[in-house]
């Protein structure tokens, strides 16, 4: 089974082409939702962030005032994607926890008669470096401006939206270490062809 890493920059069409993977029954391993799913109040990788970052990031509730215990993402996001060191320290205590579930996901499916492959949907792939323990990455891509374009639809702020690109790698910077890339910039049936055709290729290799 080869392990394949699915990954593009934000609003780049990832997640539409991990769900025609889905669609063509191939398991795709959403890391993005793990991490988010980390910062739930009582997992341990909350209560790391809430001992590097303080209780500031955490929403209000109660009547009192008191700390409802969830992270305030909008807030949290805001002070992640303008400082680099504190977005590391926050990745240093998500990516290690993420990467084990993976290793552990993966295992699960490499048995006989299983999937010929396997996808890890996750936008930081080549950031957080975890393509070492992946065989193949597929890279999502579309134009800068329709990056930009799909942020401001989604309700982001302009400035918010080029916070969030800019804290990635570069897409034309991926393209260059993908095995495949994916060009998402056109028509859903011209991205579902491509799906298509490195699929087969995959599978050949």
């Amino acid at each position: 089974m080869l392990r394949v890493g699915l990954t593009g920059g934000i609003a780049s069409g990832k997640s539409t082409v991990a769900s025609m993977l889905r669609d063509r029954d191939y398991p795709v391993l959403d890391a993005d939702a793990l991490a988010r799913e980390f910062l739930e109040p009582g997992q341990d990788a909350y209560k790391e962030v809430v001992a590097q970052f303080g209780e500031e990031i955490l929403l209000p509730g109660g009547p009192r005032g008191g700390r409802s215990g969830a992270v305030d993402r909008k807030k949290f996001a805001a002070i992640v994607f303008t400082d680099a060191t504190k977005r590391a320290k926050l990745n240093q205590i998500i990516h290690p926890r993420v990467r084990q579930v993976a290793s552990d996901w993966f295992a699960a499916l490499n048995y006989p008669g299983g999937p010929a492959l396997a996808f890890e949907d996750a936008a930081l792939i080549l950031e957080s470096g975890a393509r070492s323990s992946l065989d193949r990455i597929v890279v999502c891509w579309c134009r800068p401006e329709q990056q930009l374009q799909r942020l401001l639809e989604r309700g982001m702020s302009a400035e918010d939206a080029r916070l969030r690109i800019a804290a990635q790698m570069p897409l034309d910077e991926k393209r260059k270490l993908a095995d495949e890339v994916i060009d998402c910039s056109g028509s859903i049936e011209e991205t579902e062809r491509q799906v298509d055709r490195m699929l087969a290729k995959l599978k050949q290799s």
